[in-house]
């Protein structure tokens, strides 16, 4: 893998349901799930951030990943309670790459089959030259 070009986020959805209804008083699901990961140590050079909605609700819990110029990826059904160490360590993967890319084999169980998006990299514009 190439060395990383730019810090990597791991956006965590703090106000998934997982498709359910849940009592004023208690934590989210999504809640409990960045609870969980932000009481382990992120790995060197991941930034894990809580944001208000991913638009996914009726999928379980829902996480992007994102960095630079690199794609931006976005994961749903993911557990609160088992699936923090995966989500760190397929950031950390994330992390080492220039692109955001994965190699298949590589990449946890999860991330293979519950990809809800891959989103490019904003393209740079090119200014137009002057007359």
């Amino acid at each position: 893998m190439t060395a990383p070009t730019a810090p990597t986020e791991l956006l965590v959805c703090v106000k998934c349901r997982k498709g359910m209804d849940v009592p004023a008083d208690d934590r989210r699901p999504g809640q409990r799930l960045y609870d969980e990961i932000t009481a382990r140590d992120a790995p060197e050079g991941v930034r894990v951030t809580a944001v208000e909605c991913l638009q996914n609700c009726e999928s379980g819990c829902t996480v992007a990943l994102r960095g630079g110029d690199r794609w931006t990826y976005v994961f749903g059904n993911v557990d609160e309670a088992s699936h923090s160490d995966m989500l760190l360590e397929g950031a950390s993967l994330y992390h080492q790459t220039a692109d955001g890319l994965i190699p298949w084999r590589q990449r946890p169980e999860h991330f293979k089959r519950n990809c809800i998006a891959r989103i490019p990299p904003l393209t740079p514009q090119t200014q137009e030259p002057a007359e």
